[in-house]
């Protein structure tokens, strides 16, 4: 049965990542991989910025030190997609091989994996592919004769959820509603001891705490077809951005399809019950909560959302709330195969086994059937490409003679023409060993969310006037093409040219100032590295120490 969970997964994994074998990298909005990204105690803990990618940024440098970019990023999104598939198909209670490949399918063949895959949002999804693992692990620590194996599981199933502030929550929630109180206290604080890279991040950033309530409809879920938002979001969609989207998510058999979906996991529940008795009661809870929280910046629970954000301290995080839905698709997914399995036996006794059978195929083929453009990534959306090598040119100049750069146009986002025109976050943060001047404001549709940064408003205040940016004190200007956006050359007064190309330029500030030092303000953090490190370190010795279980 294994082989066979594993074969689905691999399988999964190889149809939905296709392109990747072609050389170059998948460069879409978030998703930036490069050939290796410096090691900076910036990636610890943002000057001026909220810690939305850490420990992330920090642990791809670290892996860049032994694996190229190209492989770290083929080796990453195909863990979350076998990940997710094969640890869905270990969580359905259940002894039986189809009923378990229909929940692996419908776990890892979803809206909303395809919308976050397409958003380069692969952070998250390393919480998406570790929930499975960690709700059984949680509810394996319920029943565990020997309670510190189990826990050391746990926290490792919780390992990868935390390299974000979101992942991290999502799995802290799940600890705490799985696991009762008593049993509950010391897996709760293991799983909060990896956070702490990032809320130790969050105390010493100079950054506000509050944001922009533009944010909060800007990001709130969105309708795909006629059946509108909570139609979205009960198939797992309902993504803030449409050019995300999978083109199959507008058809009107959509919602048909997901209510489908809906009904085999009506069906599953009663089995469910009588297999966890207590468990499926608090997944259940679990569920229903994500489900709220996503829907919470639409309708009425936007104004609530956005006093949240403007009053409490990181309560942004927020604002995308769809992104909360993990628990619910882990349930729905779960859910389903149970439904399956129950329908088969019920038309096997009526009928004959084959009959059963073929609802469990059809079951295992519902979601490829509501989502077929996942395959071949994404519809050859996630095809790779190279970077120019103007980009290892303007990498090694930086290098030789460092200092901060200004980055151009002042867009934290930007269309390539070498790209094929898709958007992605500037690559030059992760590409230069230096720190990276970008603009934090994010435009999203004709709504504009302010950013934290009070440098980066600085920039934006001599660029909307047309001043020299050399003003600013940046050691480097770095002007980047986009088609039909030009810098005027007002800007680049009393710049000096050092490279130019077809695709960057380079010009260097001869009245630069020294970038001031920041290493007193992020020791703490790389501390707080070292502790997360420390706790998953322990959690293995505490697995290692008995023989592993059989999941």
């Amino acid at each position: 049965m294994k082989g066979a969970e594993r074969l689905a997964a691999g399988a999964i994994t190889a149809v939905v990542l296709a392109p990747l074998v072609l050389p170059g990298y998948v460069l879409r909005y978030d998703m930036v991989f490069v050939p290796k990204q410096p090691l900076t105690a910036e990636l610890f803990a943002p000057a001026d910025a909220l810690p939305r990618a850490v420990p992330l940024d920090a642990l791809v440098s670290l892996a860049n030190l032994a694996v190229p970019g190209w492989a770290l990023q083929r080796l990453v999104l195909a863990a979350i997609v076998y990940f997710a598939a094969l640890g869905m198909a270990r969580l359905v209670p259940t002894q039986r091989t189809l009923p378990r490949l229909v929940g692996a399918l419908a776990y890892a063949w979803t809206p909303f994996l395809a919308e976050r895959l397409l958003l380069g949002q692969w952070g998250l999804l390393l919480a998406y592919a570790a929930l499975p693992w960690i709700v059984k692990a949680a509810l394996d620590l319920r029943t565990a004769p020997n309670r510190l194996p189990a826990l050391g599981r746990l926290v490792l199933a919780a390992a990868p959820a935390a390299v974000t502030p979101t992942g991290g929550l999502i799995a802290l929630a799940t600890v705490a509603v799985l696991l009762p109180i008593r049993a509950g206290l010391i897996a709760i604080a293991g799983t909060a001891a990896l956070c702490a890279p990032w809320l130790v991040a969050t105390a010493t950033s100079t950054a506000g705490g509050t944001s922009d309530p533009e944010g909060v409809a800007a990001f709130a879920a969105r309708g795909e077809n006629w059946s509108g938002a909570l139609g979205a979001l009960a198939g797992t969609g309902g993504i803030w951005n449409a050019q995300t989207v999978p083109g199959s998510r507008s058809s009107v058999l959509a919602p048909f399809a997901t209510a489908i979906l809906l009904v085999l996991a009506a069906a599953g529940w009663r089995t469910l019950r009588s297999r966890w008795p207590d468990g499926s009661v608090r997944l259940a809870v679990l569920a229903a909560g994500s489900f709220v929280l996503a829907a919470a910046s639409i309708g009425p629970g936007a104004r609530v959302m956005e006093w949240l954000v403007v009053n409490v301290p990181g309560a942004g995080l927020l604002r995308d709330s769809q992104k909360f839905l993990i628990p619910y698709a882990v349930l729905v997914a779960l859910l389903a195969a149970l439904g399956a399995e129950v329908l088969a036996d019920r038309l096997a006794v009526r009928l004959d086994a084959n009959a059963g059978r073929v609802v469990l195929v059809a079951a295992l083929l519902l979601p490829v059937a509501i989502l077929p453009d996942l395959a071949f990534g994404a519809a050859g959306q996630l095809r790779p490409v190279r970077y120019p090598a103007e980009w290892d040119t303007v990498a090694a100049q930086v290098k030789a003679a460092p200092g901060e750069v200004l980055s151009l146009p002042f867009h934290g986002y930007q269309r390539y023409a070498w790209n094929r025109g898709v958007i992605v976050r500037d690559p030059a943060p992760r590409y230069l060993d230096a720190p990276v001047l970008i603009n934090d404001e994010l435009q999203v549709g004709t709504v504009t969310v302010d950013g934290e940064s009070p440098r980066a408003a600085e920039a934006r205040r001599l660029l909307d006037a047309g001043e020299p940016v050399a003003a600013l004190g940046t050691r480097w200007v770095l002007v980047r093409e986009e088609p039909g956006v030009a810098v005027p050359p007002s800007v680049l007064t009393g710049l000096r040219p050092v490279f130019t190309g077809p695709n960057l330029a380079l010009w260097e500030n001869p009245s630069a100032t020294a970038t001031p030092a920041t290493t007193h303000r992020q020791w703490p953090a790389v501390v707080a590295h070292l502790f997360a490190a420390l706790v998953v370190i322990f959690a293995a010795i505490l697995v290692l120490r008995r023989r592993p279980t059989a999941w």
